[in-house]
């Protein structure tokens, strides 16, 4: 994706983002919302999928917050232009549930909290330095991963902590924290969409992944075919 290059002017607060003086802008409408670079790899693709799809299912049980991928993040510059990045996945809490085309920060009146980047022969350089740039310095997420699905070795997290990213170390499990999320990002390997790999997937602290839908609906028929076996039933005679 194209990018509108860095400038050297003071950073503005995340709260100046949304102050008046961005306010005379185009209308929604005409900002990006899609490109024509397709993802890198189908892997890349259920990747994301999975990570999004999960932790949609753990958002459901909130209020608000919202998560979403593969989507243009529209910033202000601290000189007023606008710009974007193009995050592979997002995550924002306390915001209203729904569909967006794109996350426009002055819209929304807050950028994201948690992005995660999908690495490849193409993306790593940018996705560790410049987009690492603007995510701390103009976006302020508060924690950025990468990850690279092809080579599962390659694997980060950032805190930001006074203005500025620093390493989070993996913790005994070798799982890294988000501590916005109270979650971890943990390596796992098993099977996924028939693909057998090593796979980025969330869980709770205590260890527990975050399931798919497929795998809560199977939990949920495990729970009542179990709750049912108590009764003296059993499942098929329903």
């Amino acid at each position: 994706m194209s990018e509108l290059a860095l400038t050297e002017e003071p950073v503005p607060q995340a709260e100046e983002l949304v102050s008046p003086q961005y306010m005379i802008l185009p209308p929604f409408d005409e900002l990006a919302c899609e490109d024509e670079i397709p993802m890198e790899t189908e892997q890349h693709k259920l990747q994301m999928e999975l990570l999004i799809d999960s932790l949609r299912l753990w958002l459901d049980n909130m209020p608000n917050g919202y998560v979403g991928g593969n989507m243009f993040v529209h910033y202000l510059t601290p000189n007023g232009h606008k710009a974007f990045k193009g995050p592979d996945i997002l995550v924002v809490l306390d915001v209203p549930k729904g569909i967006r085309d794109s996350w426009v920060v002055w819209k929304e009146g807050k950028g994201p909290e948690v992005v995660i980047e999908l690495l490849s022969k193409s993306t790593a350089t940018p996705d560790k330095n410049d987009k690492k740039t603007v995510y701390q310095n103009q976006l302020f997420v508060k924690n950025y991963f990468w990850f690279d699905p092809k080579k599962p070795v390659d694997f980060a997290g950032f805190i930001l902590q006074h203005g500025i990213y620093q390493p989070l170390s993996p913790d005994e499990r070798g799982r890294l924290i988000s501590q916005t999320l109270g979650l971890a990002l943990a390596r796992w390997n098993g099977i996924y969409k028939n693909a057998n790999t090593t796979w980025l997937r969330w869980e709770t602290l205590e260890g527990v992944l975050l399931p798919t839908p497929e795998e809560a609906e199977r939990q949920r028929a495990e729970r009542l075919a179990k709750q049912l076996r108590s009764l003296g039933i059993e499942p098929e005679e329903i």
